[in-house]
This record gives structure tokens, C-alpha cells and sequence, in this order.
């Protein structure tokens, strides 16, 4: 497994979506490769940290208005020039 590979597994692992079979390859390729053990700490790391922190994320419906915001006021722009 390429170590670029072996990060994405690292990071699907994180959010619950890797398959068995890709944590085993990972867990195998991490045993040699000490770059893909410490990406492999610090991600686990940030994972924990964020779950920790408590924060809050917006609704889905304040997302919605921010998003008709932001796209009118491009559009706005966007016929100024």
C-alpha cells in the first residue's frame, strides 16, 4: 500500500469508513513506515481534540441563508464587472 493510500485509509478510519479489510492493510503498512505511524498519531490526535472541544456547528437552515447570501451577493458582483 502507497503511503498517499495509506493516509486516506488513515483518515476514512477516523470517520468510521474504512472496511476490515482496509484497516488491516493500513495496520500492516504502518508497521514499517514510521511517516504514516506519526500522520497516523497526529490525525488520531486532531480526532480526539475536536470531539473534546464541544463545538458548535451551524443548522441547516442557517446554512442555507449564508449560501443564498453569499450566491446573491456574487451574482451582484459578478454583473458589476
Amino acid at each position: 500500500m502507497p503511503c498517499e493510500e495509506a493516509n486516506h485509509v488513515c483518515d476514512k478510519t477516523q470517520y468510521k469508513d474504512a472496511t476490515l479489510w482496509e484497516k488491516i492493510k493500513l495496520n500492516i503498512h504502518l508497521i514499517y513506515c514510521r511517516a504514516c505511524r506519526e500522520y497516523t498519531k497526529g490525525n488520531t490526535k486532531l480526532t480526539r481534540l475536536f470531539k473534546k472541544s464541544e463545538v458548535e456547528c451551524l443548522d441547516s437552515q442557517s446554512k442555507e441563508t449564508m449560501k443564498r447570501v453569499f450566491n446573491k451577493a456574487l451574482h451582484k458582483q459578478e454583473q458589476q464587472n
